[in-house]
């Protein structure tokens, strides 16, 4: 696997096309006045820059993840897919995102160990006990949200904070609560069946003629990290540190290489091999989620495969 079987960069022209954005990972294409094509490239992101290699078949495994838990979680808010005309994929509502993505915690990992772990006990309004350790339960799962930032970090917020800028109304803000932890719950116990365990997630919501819809992806390891179930109590017990399927193995190794995002500071290389590992990594988590066999695409002519494909779709709506 190298470069050349990477989709790093798009320049389509879809049918009835009016506007393109590109993001750190996808690039966003706006068709007619209501309807969006989100193409997730095999860039990959962290501390909220772009790492100088992509990843084969990162975007299809996020594509096709992100596919299934929409389709299966509809009956728990109604979500912006219409179809997924390739592997790379979404052809989807074109809401107007809420300002803040909702963040939802079981486990004290990541970013909301950082903070406990430099003596914060509180994160976003949230009180955390004392005496824990990282990746320990929580008792009840959280709710951390955060601010989307135009650029840099996005920044904690609290649920009190949002109704005092009047962000998100009231009446808003609760529903969008209840489907946030409805969603984590849904995605906990799927992972369950799968051996797994949700451990954080982020959820993404907008509203199209005042109707709230789930919005971008769901329990991908993008937006999500997850835990061995069969090994988490023994590791717990040790002490030691838990094997996950996400991206917080990336962030781990860019720390250890001397890079968190800062001003000064360089993005380390990428080696062939730690790149290819990153890529199995990103299919072992699609198998281990869905219990299915990974299909990789063709990188052959993907551009004009891409455009065919969803020129053919966009035709028929």
């Amino acid at each position: 696997m190298g470069q050349e079987t990477a989709l790093v960069s798009t320049n389509f022209f879809f049918k009835d096309q009016v506007d393109f954005r590109r993001g750190k990972v996808r690039d966003v294409y706006s068709i007619g006045h209501d309807r969006i094509v989100l193409v997730a490239s095999d860039r990959i992101s962290a501390f909220d820059h772009v790492l100088p290699s992509a990843i084969p078949y990162k975007g299809q495994v996020l594509n096709q993840i992100a596919s299934k838990f929409l389709n299966d979680t509809k009956d728990i808010v109604p979500n912006w897919k219409l179809a997924a005309p390739d592997p790379h994929v979404t052809v989807g509502i074109n809401c107007t995102p809420y300002a803040v993505e909702f963040v939802v915690r079981g486990y004290l990992a990541g970013h909301a160990w950082r903070e406990y772990a430099s003596g914060k006990r509180e994160v976003c309004g949230e009180s955390l006990p004392e005496g824990l350790r990282e990746n320990d339960k929580l008792p009840t799962p959280i709710l951390t949200p955060t601010t989307k930032a135009e650029s840099g970090h996005d920044l904690d917020i609290s649920y009190e904070e949002i109704l005092e800028q009047k962000i998100i109304n009231k009446t808003e803000l609760a529903q969008l609560k209840e489907y946030a932890l409805a969603l984590y719950e849904y995605g906990n116990n799927f992972a369950k069946t799968r051996g797994l365990i949700l451990v954080d997630t982020k959820y993404e919501f907008g509203k199209l003629d005042n109707k709230i819809y789930l919005i971008d992806e769901i329990h991908t390891p993008d937006s999500s990290r997850y835990f061995y179930a069969d090994t988490y109590e023994e590791i717990q017990a040790k002490g030691e540190t838990q094997k996950q399927l996400s991206k917080e193995f990336v962030r781990q190794w860019l720390i250890s290489e001397g890079f968190q995002g800062k001003e000064g500071q360089v993005i380390p290389v990428m080696s062939p091999e730690f790149v290819k590992s990153i890529s199995e990594r990103y299919i072992e988590l699609f198998e281990k989620i869905t219990g299915e066999k990974f299909v990789p695409r063709t990188y052959d002519d993907i551009q004009n495969t891409i455009e065919q494909n969803v020129n053919q779709y966009i035709a028929t709506i």
